[in-house]
């Protein structure tokens, strides 16, 4: 019988992240991960630290680190600085950067620069001279001043079609994270899922306000963001779409519309979203994980033949202690 997978949550660095964290840690979630988007959330490694300090023994995840954002040596020396404060409990995880990168007006790096990069902080933490941008660079601290090097902490990639599952391959990563359900088992010993949704109480459906702000995120994300980012006039075939695109249009022009079309992006609902989201339906509850206690358990069971060993819950809404715990709770993890 395939083990069940562990339970983690994926959390934006915010002012209540350190509470939401110490709960997770209550309801007994592997790990937390920390969502990094700077136009989006605040600071990503604030928020690793005041978990690191603010909480016993819940794992810290990056979920993910994106190479367009920072220098190699500041990344290395942001985990050393973490590691210091919760050793063991850190893992990173590094990924492309599509939102993150896309709320800049920038494209995401490509799977080639995401290798280069993984391999750059990689051989800094072991304690490597590496050359970066044509000059050889190298952490220098001190034992009384940082970490000692190496610093062993486990580095992931999140991928997504072939060339990332070659990518994680080529680098014989430790770990992978899915935005979908995989596709292949592949050679890595750990394989971590993101899934959003809610899980439903007796008797609610997509007409429920708790739900539409609960599971709205997630379909507005991953169904109406990512079209438009593919292509504006693709949202038109969405139910409420072209509404949602003259609304877009409106309050920006054509190069500015980038900066507001993934506010709140999968954690909470702006007024144009709640309205495209209502408009989906009952299609709003096919998209990721909600449904009632039952169904979720089945979809571990289903997300373990699949290869997975961790799936990342993302909570979202205003009410995350309700979401973190109703979806513990159905997992059959519990305080």
């Amino acid at each position: 019988m395939t083990d069940r997978p562990a339970l983690s949550c994926a959390l934006a660095p915010t002012a209540d992240v350190v509470a939401q964290a110490r709960l997770a840690e209550q309801l007994g979630y592997r790990r937390v991960w920390l969502t990094d988007a700077p136009a989006l959330y605040g600071d990503l490694w604030v928020a690793m630290g005041r978990i690191a300090t603010g909480t016993e023994h819940i794992g810290i995840g990056a979920g993910v680190t994106v190479p367009g954002l920072r220098h190699p040596m500041v990344t290395a020396s942001a985990i050393a600085s973490v590691e210091e404060l919760a050793p063991g409990r850190l893992i990173m995880g590094l990924g492309t950067g599509y939102s993150a990168l896309n709320t800049l007006g920038r494209k995401a790096s490509t799977w080639a620069q995401t290798a280069a990069y993984y391999r750059q902080v990689r051989a800094l933490l072991d304690g490597q001279t590496v050359d970066i941008d044509g000059r050889a660079c190298r952490m220098m601290q001190l034992p009384e001043l940082g970490a000692r090097r190496p610093i062993k902490v486990p580095l992931w990639l999140a991928v997504s079609g072939p060339k990332g599952i070659a990518t994680a391959r080529e680098l014989a990563v430790p770990g992978v994270i899915w935005i979908s359900t995989p596709t292949e088992h592949g050679d890595w010993p750990d394989s971590a899922l993101l899934r959003f949704g809610t899980v439903l109480d007796p008797g609610e459906d997509h007409t429920h306000p708790r739900v539409l702000e609960a599971a709205g995120p997630g379909y507005t994300a991953m169904v109406v963001h990512a079209a438009w980012q593919h292509s504006p006039t693709a949202v038109d075939h969405l139910p409420g779409g072209t509404k949602w695109r003259e609304q877009v249009e409106q309050e920006q022009p054509t190069e500015r519309r980038h900066t507001i079309v993934h506010e709140g992006h999968i954690v909470r609902l702006v007024d144009r979203d709640r309205d495209v989201a209502t408009a989906a339906g009952p299609t709003l509850l096919d998209i990721g994980w909600t449904g009632n206690a039952a169904s979720i358990r089945d979809r571990f069971t289903q997300a373990a033949d699949s290869g997975v060993t961790e799936v990342i819950y993302i909570p979202a809404g205003p009410d995350i202690a309700r979401e973190l715990t109703a979806f513990a709770s159905a997992a059959s993890f519990s305080a």
